[in-house]
């Protein structure tokens, strides 16, 4: 008797991953440019990925992984970047997150 073969049925490729982070760069970018100042952009950032993740978090469990991945990659580069702004301004004497 043959051994059974598992597929998945939205297997995750390179394809849909890029479309992924493509569709996060372009939901971080559009909050970024909400800002003004270097604490708007902070609070922008950190308000965009708190929207995104739980969303994410659906898409993964319900929807295509690979989009999910792609886009929480860049959710989390994006938020990344604000961390290091907030690290360098805090360098130089300055809190961006009061």
């Amino acid at each position: 008797m043959p051994r059974p073969i598992y597929r998945e049925l939205l297997p995750i490729t390179a394809g849909k991953a890029a479309i992924g982070v493509l569709a996060g760069t372009l939901w971080m970018g559009l909050f970024g440019l909400l800002a003004s100042s270097a604490r708007g952009y902070v609070w922008w950032t950190i308000i965009a990925a708190v929207l995104a993740w739980p969303v994410l978090a659906v898409l993964t469990r319900f929807g295509d992984r690979g989009v999910a991945a792609g886009a929480a990659v860049s959710t989390g580069f994006g938020l990344a970047i604000a961390g290091l702004v907030v690290a360098v301004r805090s360098f130089g004497g300055e809190w961006l997150l009061w």
